[in-house]
C-alpha cells in the first residue's frame, strides 16, 4: 500500500514543480581572432539570462548589451578582452556585484577571402586561423587550364601618412606553385582579393595544319618557331616570309611587321618573340601552287601521251 501511494504522489509533485531556468544556449565557439564589423557575437552572463544573448557588431564595430548604458566599441578586439570590459561595465552599473561572462564569436563575415578569375570553383571565405595564398587556391578547387602567368593579390594596408591603401602583389604562378618559393606564399588575414586573369592568346591563321587561337603560357618564351609547333607545322606552298599583326597604341591600330620565316627556320635568322593578341600569318604563295600545278599537268599529259591515252585536265 506504501509503494502504491509514493507512485501516485511522486508524479504529482513533479507535475507541480516550477520548469528549471532556461539559459540561451551558446554556440559553438570558432577560433578567437579579432571581432570585425557584422561579426556576431555570443554573450553570456552566468545567473542572468536577461543578459545573455546574440549580439551583431554594427558597420561603425559597436555592440550594446541589454539592460546596459554603455556603448562598448568592440572591433579589433579578442573575444577574452571584451569579457573583462562587459563585466566591468555590469559591476559599475550595480546589475551584478561579481559577474562571470563569457564571450563566444558566432558567425565571423569580416575577414573575407575572395577567389575568383581563372579557378575551377570561384568563392568566398572566412579567414580563420592561418591561412595562406596555395590554401586558399587549393579551396578554390586550383587553376584552369586557360590561367594565366601571374596571380592578382589585392591586399589593404597601412599607407605612409597612416591612411589604408590598396597594395596589389604580383605573384608569379610558375614560381608559387612549380619551384614552391615559400617567400610568395603569403598569409592572408582576411579582406584580400585573388585574382588570376585568363592568359594573352596568340593567334595563327593562314598556311598552317592546325590554325587557332593559343594561350600565351610564359611571356618570356613564346616565339615563332613555338607558335609553329603548337599549330604542328606548315602546309605546302607556304611563303618564305611571314607577317605579324600586333596592336600599337590605344587607337586599336595593327603594325604589320614582316618576318623571314624560312630563315629562322633554317636557323639563318633569330627567332622572333610575340606578345599577347599577337596574329602571326603565314601567307600562300599562289605563285608558287600555280607552277607546281601546271607542272602537274604536263606530267599528267606526258604520261597519258606515252600510254597512249591523252588525258585532259581543266
Amino acid at each position: 500500500m506504501h509503494s502504491l501511494l509514493t507512485l501516485l504522489v511522486i508524479p504529482a509533485l513533479l507535475a507541480q514543480a516550477p520548469p528549471p531556468q532556461q539559459q540561451v544556449a551558446a554556440p559553438n565557439n570558432l577560433p578567437a581572432q579579432r571581432i570585425g564589423p557584422n561579426d556576431l557575437l555570443s554573450i553570456q552572463v552566468y545567473g542572468a539570462p536577461e543578459l545573455s544573448r546574440s549580439v551583431r557588431v554594427s558597420q561603425e564595430g559597436v555592440i550594446r548589451v541589454p539592460m546596459l548604458k554603455t556603448v562598448f566599441a568592440v572591433e579589433g578586439k579578442l573575444p577574452g578582452e571584451l569579457e573583462s570590459v562587459i563585466a566591468a561595465a555590469i559591476a559599475k552599473e550595480q546589475i551584478l556585484v561579481d559577474p562571470v561572462v563569457t564571450v563566444t564569436v558566432a558567425e565571423y563575415v569580416s575577414r573575407p577571402i575572395s577567389v575568383m578569375g581563372s579557378v575551377k570553383q570561384p568563392l568566398t571565405f572566412q579567414a580563420f586561423g592561418n591561412v595562406t595564398l596555395l590554401e586558399a587556391l587549393s579551396r578554390a578547387g586550383g587553376l584552369t587550364p586557360e590561367a594565366g602567368s601571374e596571380i592578382l593579390l589585392s591586399r589593404t594596408q597601412a599607407g605612409p601618412d597612416g591612411k589604408p591603401a590598396n597594395l596589389i602583389l604580383r605573384v608569379p604562378v610558375k614560381q608559387l606553385i612549380d619551384q614552391a618559393d615559400p617567400e610568395l606564399n603569403y598569409p592572408l588575414r582576411g579582406g584580400e582579393e585573388i585574382r588570376i586573369p585568363e592568359a594573352g592568346k596568340i593567334f595563327v591563321v593562314g598556311n598552317v595544319k592546325k590554325p587557332g587561337a593559343f594561350p600565351m603560357r610564359d611571356n618570356f618564351d613564346t616565339t615563332v618557331l613555338k607558335m609553329l609547333a603548337l599549330s604542328e607545322g606548315l602546309l605546302p606552298f607556304a611563303t618564305d616570309e611571314a607577317y605579324i599583326y600586333r596592336r600599337e597604341g590605344a587607337e586599336n591600330g595593327r603594325n604589320e611587321i614582316q618576318i623571314h620565316l624560312s630563315k629562322i627556320i633554317e636557323r639563318k635568322s633569330p627567332d622572333v618573340p610575340l606578345l599577347a593578341n599577337d596574329v602571326l600569318y603565314i601567307p600562300d604563295n599562289k605563285r608558287r601552287r600555280m607552277t607546281m600545278t601546271m607542272v602537274d599537268r604536263l606530267v599528267t599529259f606526258g604520261a597519258g601521251t606515252a600510254s597512249g591515252m591523252l588525258v585532259w585536265r581543266r
